[in-house]
């Protein structure tokens, strides 16, 4: 019988140009077909890269459509000036030129008075170390990006728990585990990592349990599920650590070798008591088992003991582990305790806890690699515990999510899971200790730099940013005593207090790739309002709004100068070391994206622009010494900027061509880039593979690549000195004193144990509010990006409302139904569905999927403008009024992540609104690149 001969592999461009793609936060590698078309390149086809390291080959639905992202009807055309008033979406086109005259007429005179008066926030670029460093050279204290209000508690949870955290500082040891845990995880985060690693871990007979309200994406396909009741992880995980330390099922070994758990901690009444013990050097004191005394913890032959106690002055100095033991094994953390409050009957908490207890220690795994310690102590093997953990925004975002995020470090931790085969590990440059990272700078100089990085780690009350009246010196209000470690900022509130002048008011805000006016904002439609009005006098509560994306977004409506950036396919970019680095735990790897393809409109990338606007101003670093701009574009930053020598934005063939990780700038970098593959990879050395913090291999490795300067080997702080220390001062001790009104709060939540605590008692309204409400991000879209993707459109156009099946069926709800949602703050009415596998006191939506119209070139009918909705107009970013008359922001009190999961509401049942609406209306925008068409279609011949 004949068969048809069909071409399974059609050629569908003249030439394949392999760069990074930008459709989420993955960073893959993709392979983009170009052919020439009327004598212009253009992109014919988008699939995955085979080689590179992060996704080999496999790319989602969001990578093959960024084809359409690059090509949709709603990119910018060329800067923009306002012509109407803001909100309305008017302008005129205007030349570069002009727009940088604009922009330096703004801020040139802030500068050389007070460079504080400009407020540059960015969204999730990845270019932070690059646009942290222009706010740090134009002497502003305001910058920050979107960690604050995305998941600064799991980056900062772990960093000051053991020097790194999920996603972008580690990963599962896929090859090796054997049970696979995710805490909160929506689909759109490490996405195609993940989906990889768990098709790798279930091809070897590995278990995946997932613990999110919801069950959808990795939840749907994993091999139990407990829908735990939001906000409460925290007690779950602290239950499982209860039944572990009492079935006896912990790493003693692990705990006292590689940990502060042996490390004592000071009993005397005073300002020093609950602090660890230190030497006159600084380095904490355990208890030598060995000389039966106090000796520092990285002797050569200290032999620490979990159970040493130090009798002195009458004093009994005790343990780490000691006071973790005492407080996790009281009844309070039992899972029949527990589990009204979790929605997770007991029985099932106890045979968690004892699923990770078999899988760990019966199931051991051991490497026949010899290794040798920070101690100088050879050991033979490399012991692992094949049980790995993975968490993100679902534990995150609460008002307790930090101590949340550190009590899941802690249980995977005490079963000896971090750094050893088959457990969870650390990419490069992780692990790194808090104390290896800056802390945070805040002294502004009228026509200076400002005196170091904006963020970083404090350590104790004396790192706070504050001016010398105890004032806060950033608009955010980030590392003052209200929210003293908020590592990454607090992007949420800036707008919010700009428009109140509190703490000061500010002159220009830039921000760049932010829908602050839309799904990156709480409370939008307040939002809305501020950022469009007006004094008493006509003139704008906030002077200037300057706006870079590539889109006509929601917030462009709202700017003053618009600068258009390129889609990703158009522009240079540097997935850097000193960054947001696409490493795996087995390899250090940057990447780069350069121009595929030439844009057809006169936009530049934001980095170039920024190049350009801080030689216009004559920033240092921006500038040579006869004032001339010192890099021509992104591009030549990117092989020529030194951060410090012999190290900069790119590892990869410096110097000669043929080094890594150090060397002098190479004018052929980003050459050898492309021709590899747009990416690097130095492969750490097998004896270097596991015990990361501990391992003198791997120290060495570190620094010969230019991650470190020196080894800098640590212990895991299970005890968090940091925030004991700001108990102390709560307490009273110590010269900088919190007001009065915060003592209480910061000593009840910054406790040096992980804790938990009720993070949505504040939502309630008295009982009216009972509900969780929530969102999650497709795997389909990441934010708004996908808004304007006629491919990706198809999939999430609109979204319902979810219910569960108690809740459907009490409101008496059917199909198309819809239903009026209030919280303390706000209502909308939208449509409803139903899905059993839910927490049956949550229900949720996708985010971002309602748009406003106007926005994105979108038709006014479109359905996201129809029954596309937000839950954004439900929550506050300040917390309900407590009648004290302060400005509580709803963010976790130690971090200051925005508490986005605490919301709180009430449903019923009415009427479809007889437009077939959802609410509220925030009106309509002007389109300053127009319509798309009816059908977006074309060919490449």
């Amino acid at each position: 019988m004949n068969q048809p001969k069909v071409n399974l592999h059609p050629k569908v461009g003249d030439e394949v140009r392999k760069t990074t793609c930008y459709m989420c936060a993955c960073r893959c590698g993709i392979d983009v077909h170009v052919k020439t078309d009327g004598g212009r390149d253009r992109v014919a086809y988008i699939e995955g890269n085979r080689d590179h390291p992060v996704n080999r080959g496999v790319l989602c639905a969001k990578g093959s459509a960024g084809i359409m992202q690059h090509n949709a009807p709603a990119r910018l055309r060329a800067p923009l000036k306002r012509v109407g008033e803001r909100g309305e979406g008017k302008f005129e086109e205007i030349s570069w030129d002009e727009a940088y005259e604009i922009a330096a007429s703004w801020l040139r005179p802030i500068r050389e008075t007070d460079p504080s008066k400009l407020a540059f926030f960015t969204g999730r670029d990845q270019s932070q170390s690059f646009t942290s460093w222009w706010a740090q050279a134009f002497g502003t204290p305001n910058y920050a990006a979107h960690g604050g209000f995305c998941s600064v508690n799991m980056a900062a949870g772990g960093i000051y728990t053991m020097g790194g955290a999920f996603w972008e500082f580690g990963q599962p040891d896929w090859e090796r585990t054997k049970l696979f845990i995710l805490f909160g995880v929506a689909e759109d985060h490490d996405s195609n990592p993940i989906k990889m690693g768990i098709g790798r871990m279930k091809g070897h007979g590995g278990r995946v349990v997932g613990v999110n309200p919801v069950r959808s994406g990795y939840n749907a396909v994993a091999d139990d599920w407990f829908g735990v009741t939001p906000g409460t992880d925290g007690l779950l995980i602290l239950s499982l650590v209860h039944c572990l330390l009492k079935a006896g099922k912990i790493d003693l070994d692990y705990l006292a070798q590689f940990t502060d758990a042996p490390v004592l901690i000071d009993a005397r009444p005073g300002p020093t008591e609950g602090l660890p013990l230190k030497d006159d050097d600084g380095h904490a004191l355990v208890w030598c088992r060995k000389e039966n005394r106090p000796r520092c913890y990285d002797a050569e032959d200290v032999e620490p003991a979990l159970n040493g106690a130090w009798e002195q002055d009458g004093v009994t100095h005790r343990t780490v582990f000691h006071h973790l033991a005492h407080k996790y094994l009281t009844p309070e953390y039992a899972p029949e305790a527990v589990a009204e409050r979790t929605g997770i009957p007991a029985g099932r908490i106890h045979a968690l806890a004892a699923a990770i207890a078999r899988v760990a220690f019966d199931e051991a795994i051991e490497l026949q690699q010899e290794w040798t310690d920070f101690r100088g102590r050879v050991h033979k093997t490399m012991t692992g515990r094949p049980v790995s953990f993975h968490a993100m925004r679902g534990i995150s975002a609460h008002a307790n999510g930090f101590q949340t995020c550190r009590a899941l470090h802690l249980l995977q931790i005490l079963i000896g899971s971090v750094e050893t085969p088959g457990g969870f590990r650390f990419k490069p440059p992780y692990p790194k200790p808090a104390t290896a990272h800056p802390k945070p700078h805040c002294k502004v100089t009228p026509g200076a730099p400002l005196d170091g990085p904006h963020l970083g780690f404090v350590h104790g009350p004396d790192d706070l940013c504050l001016r010398e009246d105890g004032s806060p010196a950033r608009i955010d209000k980030a590392f003052t005593w209200e929210n003293p470690m908020s590592a990454h900022g607090m992007m949420h509130m800036v707008i919010s207090n700009a428009h109140a002048g509190d703490p000061y008011e500010i002159d220009t805000l830039l921000l760049y790739m932010a829908n602050m006016a839309w799904n990156s904002s709480m409370n939008t439609s307040g939002t809305m309002k501020m950022l469009a009005d007006k004094k008493p006098d006509g003139s704008y509560v906030i002077p200037h709004i300057i706006y870079s994306d590539a889109y006509s977004s929601e917030t462009v409506a709202f700017a003053d100068l618009v600068l258009p950036d390129t889609t990703y396919l158009e522009r240079h970019d540097c997935i850097s070391l000193l960054d947001r680095p696409i490493c795996e735990a087995e390899a250090a790897a940057d990447a780069i994206r350069w121009p595929v393809v030439e844009p057809d409109r006169d936009v530049k990338g934001f980095q170039t622009a920024l190049i350009e606007l801080g030689a216009k101003l004559g920033l240092p670093g921006f500038v040579t010494e006869d004032g001339s701009q010192k890099f021509a574009d992104y591009a030549d930053y990117m092989v020529n900027h030194e951060r410090r020598p012999g190290v900069g934005p790119l590892m990869g063939w410096r110097g000669n061509g043929e080094e890594t990780g150090r060397g002098a700038p190479n004018p052929a970098q980003l050459d050898r880039y492309i021709a590899n593959g747009g990416y690097c990879v130095a492969h750490i050395p097998d004896a270097a593979q596991f015990y990361k913090p501990w391992n003198r291999a791997y120290q060495d490795w570190a620094v010969e690549l230019g991650l470190y300067d020196k080894a800098a080997p640590y212990i895991f702080t299970l005890w968090c000195e940091p925030l004991r220390r700001f108990q102390l001062a709560a307490e009273g001790h110590g010269d900088r004193q919190p007001p009065d009104h915060l003592r209480a709060r910061i000593k009840a939540t910054m406790d040096p144990l992980p804790i938990w605590w009720d993070p949505t008692a504040a939502h309630g309204g008295d009982g009216k509010y009972t509900i969780t409400a929530l969102t999650q991000r497709p795997a389909a879209m990441y934010h708004s990006w996908g808004s304007q993707n006629a491919w990706l459109r198809q999939i999430h156009g609109r979204n319902p409302l979810y219910l569960p099946t108690n809740l459907w069926e009490a409101h008496g709800f059917t199909d198309d139904d819809w239903a009026r949602v209030t919280s303390p703050h706000g209502e909308i009415v939208v449509p409803v569905a139903h899905m059993p596998a839910l927490n049956a006191n949550t229900v949720w939506t996708w985010n971002a999927i309602g748009k406003r119209k106007g926005a994105w070139a979108l038709r006014d009918d479109a359905p996201e403008t129809e029954k596309g909705f937000l839950l954004n107009h439900l929550i506050h970013e300040l917390l309900p009024p407590k009648a004290d008359g302060m400005r509580w922001s709803n963010s976790d009190p130690i971090t200051g992540q925005a508490a986005w999961f605490d919301l709180k509401v009430a449903i019923e049942k009415v009427a479809p609104p007889a437009d077939g609406r959802a609410r509220p209306d925030t009106g309509r925008q002007a389109s300053p690149v127009g319509e798309g068409p009816d059908d977006l279609r074309w060919e490449v011949t």
